[in-house]
């Protein structure tokens, strides 16, 4: 799916009642500030991209800011809550796994398909989601109704079964998701040009966290 298509899918599910013109400037809006950030654009820039006059942005939305929280930020909150639910709980929660890796393994690919495909406006909301409340509050509440006990039970199991040290649960989940994160973030906004052969490092990445949780020296 190019940019253009999932941006346009993105704006189909999300509000049927915008005008063409709004459509145009959520748009540009969202392909602007991926690739310069909330800072480096400007409405100017964004109304050329969208074809309107930078009037006409304004007359929606008084400031830049107030685009993004008004159309941006709501639009990524309504947009990832959907995905993350169906893609995240259901296609990695709702399975059983025999071993603690093979969770984990199924859980890195799960979310470097997520990103790999949503990346553009998933960069907006990595840029500013330390900015703005309206953007992380949604996604604290997310993950504490529909990821933390799911995952807390998956890593008790597996405690239970020996295959895992006796650490709080918290701290695991902590030491897990921070690995992941810390493989997909470099890969795609650090260092996107990069050769990367993602199932090799997926695989240093599982033996990396289960290395650590394992108690094994």
């Amino acid at each position: 799916m190019s940019d253009s298509e999932w941006i346009t899918e993105l704006i189909n599910d999300t509000d049927t009642t915008m005008s063409e013109k709004q459509r145009k400037i959520l748009e540009a809006a969202i392909d602007t500030f991926s690739e310069k950030g909330y800072a480096g654009s400007s409405t100017s820039e964004i109304a050329k991209k969208a074809g309107v006059a930078e009037g006409t942005i304004f007359r929606h939305y008084k400031t830049k800011k107030d685009l993004l929280l008004s159309i941006v930020t709501p639009t990524i909150a309504r947009f990832a809550a959907p995905f993350f639910i169906k893609t995240f709980t259901k296609e990695v929660f709702e399975n059983e796994y025999e071993h603690y890796e093979d969770f984990l393994r199924v859980i890195a690919k799960n979310r470097l398909e997520f990103v790999r495909k949503h990346f553009p406006i998933l960069k907006i909301f990595i840029q500013e989601i330390a900015f703005h409340d309206e953007l992380r509050e949604p996604f604290q509440q997310l993950f504490t109704e529909h990821v933390y006990q799911k995952f807390k039970k998956i890593i008790e199991h597996f405690q239970e079964k020996g295959e895992i040290i006796d650490l709080p649960p918290e701290t695991i989940m902590r030491m897990s998701a921070s690995s992941i994160i810390g493989y997909i973030l470099p890969r795609f906004l650090l260092f996107p040009e990069k050769e990367w052969d993602d199932d090799k490092e997926i695989d240093q990445l599982v033996e990396f966290i289960l290395y650590g949780l394992s108690g094994k020296r």
